[in-house]
């Protein structure tokens, strides 16, 4: 055993002692060492229960003939950091998540790992650091939020930012918006629609590291999530007994499954970010060209919020990811001989998946679309790519063209919207807000919700270096590579140049000629550094494009 390094043998006396110092007893230092990685706190709403699954997850590596060890990781809730400086921090966290546990796991030799993530950049940071270890490792979350219901309806927070726009446009009062968010939320869990938490929450069962209903039994089902809690708390014993590593499961074609999947559920842009980071960590390169080329023989069978009216509780009654998977394999798109952390490969899980609810997931004869939710998009405005939702475009904004709005900041962006200074047809540009010049990549949630909540979707597209939230909706291409910051032709685009979009072939254009670009690249002056201190600097220094996952080298 890996741990035998922290407890066997006459050097180790002083370890042992440690040891007795907490409580554990001589048989517990003959058991496996299981590092329960614990990503509770008081701050985020998909994490506030995560003491139970912990409890529940240590039950089982107890039955199974192991010792839990519990340490905790960091995590920032996206929807409260959102529209501040603060948004300049997620991203940057997914390293920290990934460092910490390498330090805390390596330190004290632990023998296997379980992770307990539930939102946005906790479940790529806890993935990314089981491939990096490769150590027996599986991955439990604590579920999806119900969806709260107003006035007859369900609705999520994603409804609430973009109240936001329709308070400010005067379609509700202030009265109307506060019952709105008092109904929103109704409990603990990760946000209820296809946002960046429950894709990867989905990603992670695609990829093999999570138990079947990894992604879509909700927080709300406290029965359910125990047992698969405890499940995993089990199984993590006998991926240890086996010696089964999370580089043996996250293979290439595992990666493949899992992007498949993500055009199928229309899935978050930032998976576009994590899933290349993930994959980086064991050692595999997944290029922008592999999720268009994926995307275009997936059919896109379920239209999620914000897409669509459904949440992720229609989603699991619906059959779950296993249903997904069965519908998709039966074009072949599924790798189905794959393992994958029960024991079982891709095929064994999805035998008996079955779709219960043909309303939330379509037939791949019946698909919403043809090709799948997301889109990646080249151009003189974005050479190394750029990344769009296109499952939650309108059809009106699939193709546009439209004059320049340039803000140099999210705040300056939000200024005007809320002046009503942005018109019918415009394309708003955010720069400066990448993985080093924001630094961070911001989400851009608040401008897109806006920009819906006034009726402007269908007429106003978005484009920044910086990324959007799961629950943005609208003609908001992001991910812009190269960004403003390393000299990308973003930072030279003018108040009122003609920006064309068209996403159905893929391109995103300035229409300026390579001798104008170049003569305003002349007379381009690198902008000072938003932040100067602290980790901020140092992960700006240190972080690569967005195209590449925005990993840190």
């Amino acid at each position: 055993m890996i741990s035998d390094e922290v407890k066997k043998g006459s050097t180790r006396a002083a370890h042992r002692s440690l040891f007795y110092a907490m409580g554990y007893t001589p048989e517990d230092l003959a058991k496996p060492l299981i590092g329960i990685v614990n990503a509770q706190n008081e701050i985020i709403p998909g994490h506030i229960h995560l003491d139970t699954i912990a409890e529940a997850v240590k039950h089982g590596v107890i039955a199974a003939g192991g010792t839990p060890v519990e340490f905790p990781a960091i995590g920032i809730c996206d929807g409260i950091a959102m529209g501040h400086e603060g948004m300049k921090y997620p991203l940057a966290s997914r390293e920290l998540i990934a460092d910490s546990i390498e330090a805390m796991t390596i330190a004290h030799k632990f023998d296997g790992l379980v992770l307990i993530p539930n939102c946005d950049k906790i479940v790529p940071g806890m993935l990314m650091a089981a491939a990096r270890l490769n150590i027996p490792a599986i991955v439990v979350s604590g579920g999806p939020m119900l969806a709260g219901r107003y006035n007859g309806r369900d609705i999520s927070v994603s409804n609430m930012f973009e109240a936001a726009g329709l308070y400010e446009s005067q379609q509700i009062t202030a009265q109307e918006l506060h019952e709105m968010e008092m109904a929103a939320c109704p409990g603990c869990g990760s946000c209820a629609g296809m946002f960046t938490a429950n894709t990867m929450n989905c990603m992670t069962e695609v990829l093999g590291m999570g138990l079947p209903g990894n992604g879509t039994i909700p927080a709300a089902n406290f029965g359910a999530r125990r047992m698969l809690a405890k499940e995993a708390g089990k199984r993590i014993m006998e991926l240890v007994r086996q010696n089964i590593r999370p580089r043996d499961i996250m293979t290439l074609e595992a990666f493949k499954n899992a992007i498949t999947v993500d055009m199928g559920i229309g899935g978050s842009t930032n998976t576009v970010l994590h899933l290349p980071a993930i994959a980086y960590e064991a050692g595999i390169t997944l290029e922008l060209e592999l999720f268009d080329e994926i995307s275009s023989r997936t059919p896109y069978i379920t239209k999620l919020s914000p897409a669509g009216t459904h949440h992720i509780q229609d989603l699991h009654e619906a059959g779950g990811i296993p249903a997904v998977m069965k519908e998709l394999s039966k074009l072949g798109l599924i790798n189905t001989q794959i393992l994958t952390v029960n024991g079982r490969t891709v095929g064994e899980n999805i035998a008996n998946a079955a779709v219960k609810r043909p309303d939330v997931i379509r037939s791949v004869e019946n698909p919403y679309r043809k090709t799948g939710g997301i889109a990646i998009l080249r151009g003189n405005i974005a050479p190394d790519g750029a990344v769009v939702k296109e499952s939650a475009v309108a059809e009106d904004m699939l193709r546009h063209s439209g004059p320049a709005r340039v803000f140099n900041s999210e705040e300056e962006a939000i200024a005007a919207l809320i002046d009503k200074r942005i018109n019918k047809g415009d394309v708003v540009i955010i720069r400066y807000e990448g993985p080093k010049g924001g630094p961070g990549m911001r989400e851009m949630l608040n401008p897109t919700a806006v920009i819906a909540g006034m009726g402007l979707d269908k007429d106003v597209a978005l484009l920044t270096d910086g990324r959007f939230s799961g629950a943005s909706r609208g003609a908001a291409i992001g991910h812009i590579s190269p960004e403003a910051a390393e000299g990308g032709n973003l930072a030279l685009i003018e108040e009122g140049d003609i920006i064309e979009i068209d996403i159905p072939a893929r391109k995103l254009n300035v229409r300026l000629s390579d001798e104008e670009l170049a003569r305003r690249r002349a007379a381009w002056v690198r902008p000072e550094p938003k932040v100067t201190t602290g980790y901020l600097a140092r992960y700006a220094k240190l972080v690569t494009s967005a195209s590449t996952g925005a990993v840190l080298k």
